[in-house]
This record gives structure tokens, sequence and C-alpha cells, in this order.
């Protein structure tokens, strides 16, 4: 042993966090990213295994003392898998509890769906074109920190080196 006290699950979270300047911006994950696209968070096991959940469940769970139930999902207001913004005030949040249902509901409400009309770039992406762009927006906050244009590319797929129509 190195002689070091571990870290508690809570300074191992919040050092795989990039939080944005002010408090209406998403806070992106920076740690392990599963192959669904959306964030990995390792917690010890009392028999000495690990156990995965996604972040954005473990800081909700740790905030407000509810144990979310496996039905239970918790719905991006801000349409980031890598976001992590979590806060007991709803009004606040970009996470908050719902049902599979209202998740796709949600879904067509904002285009994320494949259908005649939809903008090529809210399409439903192949599962591996997801995992691509969560790890490269990652990345992204990894090496430099808080960069909004990296949310709002993540969002539209417009980025500074996109065409414009005209």
């Amino acid at each position: 042993m190195s002689g070091r006290t571990p870290l508690s699950a809570a300074e191992r979270f919040w050092s795989h966090v990039v939080q944005g300047p002010t408090p209406t911006d998403c806070w992106i994950w920076t740690g392990a990213v599963g192959d669904d696209g959306y964030g990995r968070f390792w917690l010890p096991q009392p028999d000495g295994g690990q156990r995965a959940m996604r972040p954005q469940r473990w800081l909700y769970e740790h905030l407000t003392g509810t144990a979310l139930t496996p039905s239970t999902l918790l719905l991006h207001a801000c349409d980031v898998p890598l976001c992590v913004h979590v806060d007991a005030d709803l009004s606040v949040s970009h996470l908050a509890p719902g049902t599979h249902r209202g998740n796709m509901l949600e879904r067509v409400q904002r285009g994320r769906h494949r259908n005649a009309s939809t903008a090529l770039r809210t399409i439903s992406f192949p599962r591996s074109e997801r995992v691509r762009l969560s790890r490269e927006l990652r990345e992204a906050f990894r090496d430099h920190g808080w960069d909004g244009d990296a949310v709002r590319a993540c969002k539209t797929g417009i980025t500074a080196t996109t065409p414009t129509l005209w």
C-alpha cells in the first residue's frame, strides 16, 4: 500500500466532471464511456469487486438520497449523453426522473427519431457512431476543459468548419 487515503466516491466522481461557467451549462463526464455512448462510474463493492453505473444516476441518488428503481430513467433536457448536471431543483437540473415512454415521446418531440423530414444530424445514429461522438466530446473536454462550442456541436452537428448553405 502506498499509505495514501483512497478517494471517496464523491471525490472520484468530481475528478471526472468539467462544469460549464454558468449555472445553466452542462456538466460533462470525462471518465469512462460505455458502448452505448453514456458514461460509466465504477463503484467498489464490499466483496472487493466493482459495479458500474451511469454517473448521472449515481449523482442523482447521492444528492437526493433517493434510490432510482431500474425502470426509472433520467431524461436529459439538454440532449447531451455525457451531461451529468443533476440538481434537486428540477428547474436547474438537466436530468429528471422519467419513464421509457416519456423518453420516447421527448425523442419524437425533439426530432431525434428517423423520419422523412428529420435533419440528418438528429436521426437515430448507429450505436457505434453515438459512442464515437461521445468519446470525441469527452476527449475535447479532457484535453481543453470547458468548451461551449463542443457542446453546441454535439447537439447540432454544426462546427466552425461546417459549410454554410449559401
